[in-house]
C-alpha cells in the first residue's frame, strides 16, 4: 500500500487559494479593500517567511464567512474557481496525481487552507480526501471559528494521523509515503513520510531539499 500527499498552495496550484479568495472578496466589494488588501498580503508575506500566527491570521480569514448566508457564498465560490483557480492548476499538477491514483495509493490534499476554499479545489483535482483547516458551522453558518486543530506546520502531521486512524491505517502500514510541498511550513510533515518532494519550492525548503537528498521538481506547465 503506498500513500501520497499533496500540499495546495504553490504546489499542485500555481498560486496561493488563500490569497486568492480574499482577493476576490476584495474586487466584489465584499470586503474593504483598503484594509483587507494590505493586511492580506501582509499574512502572505508571514507565511513566506515562516513567521505566520495561524490563530490571527485564521481571525481575519474566517470572519468573512459569518457575514453572509451559505448560499451566497457557494454562489461566490463558483465564480472564484472559474476565475482565479481553472486558471492555475496546471496539466502537470494533474498528472501528478492521476498517477498516484492510477497506481492504486491512497491520497490525500492536506492543506492548512480552509476546507470551505479548498474542498471543491480537492474535488476538481479528483482528490477524494481533504486534511484542511476546518471553519466552524453553527446552524449552517460560519462562526469565525476554526473546529479542531489547523492543519499547519506540525498540525498537519496530527490531522494526518488522526485520519489514518479514522481508516484503521497508521505511518508502517505504507510501503512508501509521499508529500509534495513547496513551504518551508511543511518540513515537519515532509520529514515523517518516506519519500519527500519539493515543488517548486521557497528558498528555506530548497537548501534543506538539497541538503537532505530529497528530490526538487517543478509543476509549472
Amino acid at each position: 500500500m503506498q500513500l501520497a500527499l499533496f500540499d495546495l498552495d504553490n504546489t499542485l496550484l500555481a498560486g496561493d487559494s488563500d490569497f486568492e479568495w480574499a482577493q476576490f472578496l476584495i474586487a466584489k466589494g465584499v470586503l474593504d479593500r483598503e484594509l483587507h488588501d494590505a493586511k492580506n498580503r501582509e499574512f502572505f508575506e508571514q507565511y513566506k517567511a515562516g513567521t505566520l500566527d495561524i490563530d490571527k491570521f485564521l481571525d481575519f480569514q474566517l470572519q468573512p464567512l459569518t457575514r453572509y448566508p451559505r448560499g451566497q457564498l457557494d454562489a461566490w465560490h463558483k465564480e472564484f474557481m472559474s476565475a482565479h483557480i481553472l486558471p492555475i492548476i496546471g496539466g502537470k499538477a494533474r498528472a501528478l496525481v492521476d498517477r498516484h491514483a492510477g497506481s492504486g495509493a491512497l491520497c490525500a490534499l492536506v492543506t492548512a487552507t480552509n476546507s470551505f476554499v479548498t474542498g471543491p479545489i480537492a474535488r476538481e483535482l479528483g482528490i477524494h480526501h481533504l486534511i484542511a483547516t476546518i471553519p466552524a458551522q453553527e446552524n449552517g453558518r460560519f462562526t469565525g471559528r476554526p473546529r479542531g486543530t489547523p492543519s499547519f506546520r506540525g498540525g498537519k502531521i496530527t490531522r494526518v494521523e488522526s485520519w489514518l486512524e479514522s481508516l484503521g491505517l497508521w505511518w508502517n502500514c505504507f510501503e512508501r509515503s509521499w508529500f509534495y510541498s513547496d513551504s518551508l511550513n511543511d518540513l515537519p510533515l515532509m520529514s515523517k513520510v518516506s519519500d519527500p518532494v519539493a515543488v517548486d519550492p521557497d528558498d528555506t525548503l530548497r537548501a534543506h531539499a538539497q541538503q537532505a537528498g530529497w528530490p526538487v521538481t517543478s509543476l509549472r506547465d
